[in-house]
C-alpha cells in the first residue's frame, strides 16, 4: 500500500506542469511602456509609465536629448532678427543724422545727388525735429527690444509681453511712415529710387513690421489689431499735419509743393579748357539730365561757366514747373537722379567734376592744363 501511495504521489509530481514564475505583479500587463531599469526580466528601479518608449533611467543624458525643443526658440530666432535689423537701420539713420546736422553732403551711391536734396528738403523734417534723428531713436529702441527678448540680460525694466506689445507698436509706426514717404518721394522728388537711404530704410521697415506680424500670428494679432491701428493713425496724422504748411512755403527747396519753372543764372567764366570739353561733350552726343530746382544741377553748369554751359545737350526734366498731378518730362523717365550724365551709352549719376568728365568721355585736348 505504501509502495502505490508513494506511486501515486510520484506520479502526481511528475504530472503536475511546471510553474510559471511571473516577475511581475499581477496588475503590471507584462509589456507596459514604461521607463525603468530592467535587467533580464527584473524590475530593479520603480518605473513610471508613459507614452512613449521603454529607456534606461540610468542614462539620463539621453533623457536630455530627446525632450521635445520648447517653442521659444522660434520666439528668440525673431528677437534676433529684429535686433539685426534694429541695428542696421541705428547705423544707418546715425549716419544721416550727422548729415544732417552738421550739414555735410552725402555720399548717394545710387541716386547721385537726389539723397542731398531730400535730405536738405523740408520733407527731412518732421514739427522741427531731423527725421533722421526720429528714425534713429526709433531702430534704437528695435535694437534694445530685440536684445532684451532674445535673452540677453539688459537693463530694461519690461516684460516679455510689453516687449513684444511695444514692438508690434513701434514696427507698424514705422511701416507706415515709410510708405508715406515714399508716396513723397514718388510725387514731390521724381520717383522712389531717387534716394537710396530711404529706400534702404523703407526696406528695413517693411521687414520689421512682417517678422513681427509672424511672430504673433494671425489668432493672437486678432487680440491687438486696435493698437498697431492706433499708432498707424497717429503717425499719419502726425506727417501730414507737419507737410501741410508746405504748400504755403517758398520754394526754395526741392521739396516745396508748387513753383513755376525758373531760371538760374550762371555767374561764373569758361575757360578755354570748359568750352573745349563742352564741344567734345556735344559733339560725341552726351546728354546732361537735370531739373531747375537742382543745386548740384546748377553747381554742375557754374563749373563749366556761362558759355560753356550753354554748348551743353543739357535736357530739363521738369520744364512746366512743379505742382500738383505734374510728372516728369517723358525723356527723363528711368532717370535715377539729378543730375544724370549718359555719356557714350553709359550712365553717370551725380554731379562730376571736369576731370572725371574729361576722362569719362576721352577728351584729350590739353587735359594737364586743366587748373585744380
Amino acid at each position: 500500500m505504501q509502495a502505490m501511495m508513494l506511486a501515486s504521489s510520484s506520479f502526481h509530481i511528475s504530472t503536475n506542469p511546471k510553474p510559471q514564475i511571473s516577475y511581475f505583479p499581477p496588475s503590471i500587463p507584462l509589456n507596459p511602456t514604461c521607463k525603468g531599469n530592467y535587467r533580464k526580466g527584473f524590475m530593479l528601479l520603480p518605473s513610471k509609465c508613459t507614452n512613449g518608449e521603454i529607456q534606461d533611467t540610468d542614462n539620463k543624458s539621453e533623457d536630455v536629448e530627446k525632450l521635445p525643443i520648447s517653442s521659444s526658440s522660434s520666439d528668440i530666432s525673431s528677437y534676433s532678427w529684429c535686433a539685426w535689423i534694429g541695428g542696421l537701420g541705428f547705423v544707418e539713420t546715425s549716419y544721416l543724422t550727422y548729415l544732417k546736422l552738421f550739414n555735410a553732403e552725402p555720399f548717394c551711391p545710387i541716386g547721385g545727388g537726389s539723397c542731398s536734396d531730400v535730405l536738405t528738403s523740408d520733407y527731412a523734417v518732421v514739427l522741427g525735429v531731423p527725421l533722421p534723428l526720429i528714425g534713429m531713436t526709433a531702430y534704437g529702441l528695435i535694437l534694445l527690444l530685440g536684445l532684451n527678448l532674445g535673452g540677453w540680460k539688459l537693463p530694461l525694466n519690461i516684460n516679455q509681453t510689453d516687449g513684444r506689445l511695444l514692438l508690434l507698436s513701434l514696427s507698424g509706426s514705422m511701416a507706415i511712415a515709410s510708405a508715406y514717404f515714399l508716396y513723397i518721394l514718388t510725387t514731390r522728388f521724381g520717383g522712389a529710387s531717387s534716394c537710396s537711404y530711404c529706400l534702404g530704410s523703407a526696406v528695413l521697415s517693411f521687414s520689421l513690421f512682417f517678422i513681427i506680424l509672424k511672430e504673433f500670428g494671425f489668432q493672437e494679432l486678432q487680440k491687438y489689431m486696435a493698437l498697431p491701428l492706433i499708432t498707424a493713425a497717429i503717425v499719419f496724422g502726425v506727417l501730414s499735419t507737419s507737410y501741410s504748411s508746405l504748400s504755403s512755403a517758398s520754394p526754395s527747396r526741392s521739396g516745396a509743393l508748387e513753383f513755376s519753372y525758373y531760371v538760374t543764372d550762371i555767374t561764373t567764366e569758361s575757360t578755354p579748357f570748359t568750352i573745349s570739353l563742352a564741344k567734345h561733350l556735344h559733339s560725341i552726343g552726351a546728354k546732361m539730365y537735370g531739373a531747375f530746382w537742382c543745386t548740384h544741377c546748377h553747381e554742375q553748369k557754374e563749373m563749366f561757366g556761362r558759355e560753356a554751359a550753354k554748348l551743353l545737350d543739357y535736357v530739363e526734366c521738369f520744364p512746366d514747373g512743379v505742382k500738383k498731378g505734374t510728372l516728369i518730362a517723358p525723356a527723363c523717365i528711368g532717370v535715377p537722379g539729378f543730375p544724370t550724365w549718359v555719356i557714350n551709352d553709359e550712365v553717370f549719376s551725380g554731379e562730376k567734376t571736369i576731370e572725371e568728365l574729361a576722362k569719362i568721355s576721352g577728351f584729350q585736348d590739353d587735359v594737364d592744363s586743366q587748373p585744380n
